[in-house]
């Protein structure tokens, strides 16, 4: 599939769970990982989505918060990944930071290069990358 979306995760769907106007569907990794999306039940049943099957889960980079101290807090958002930043590549203002989770996806964040420096972030450390459930939109084959 081809959209401007830079993280595009392959997962089969594990569970979802249907309430009176939303969806909540789980999407199970190759290295484990689980992605929340949010999505309205009729997107649901429009596409098909049940447990077990294939789904693309899409989201922007810009959506992608990285934490690499929680400070002992605990945060909202339901995905909250962690991985090795692979690659920090600064611009002008923003700066593009690769996280590679354990299965070997690869996941695109969009930051300030403010937050870079503050954060500290270069090749080899760890970092979460959080992002909210709402932020993730899925795609079905056919």
């Amino acid at each position: 599939m081809k959209a401007s979306a830079r993280n595009q995760f392959v997962g089969t769907v594990t569970e979802v769970l249907i309430g009176a106007v939303n969806a909540e569907v789980h999407v199970g990794l190759k290295g484990g990982e689980t992605i929340v999306a949010s999505i309205t039940k009729e997107s649901v049943e429009k596409l098909a989505i049940k447990t077990g099957i294939e789904v693309i889960a899409l989201v922007k980079a810009p959506q992608i918060i990285i934490v690499t101290d929680f400070g002992g807090y605990r945060l909202s958002a339901r995905n909250q990944l962690q991985g090795m930043i692979t690659q920090v590549k600064p611009g002008a203002v923003n700066a593009e930071v690769d996280i590679e989770l354990k299965g070997g996806e690869q996941v695109a964040a969009t930051v300030t290069n403010d937050s870079v420096e503050a954060l500290g972030l270069s090749k080899g450390k760890p970092a979460t990358a959080v992002f909210k459930a709402g932020a993730v939109i899925l795609a079905v084959a056919g």
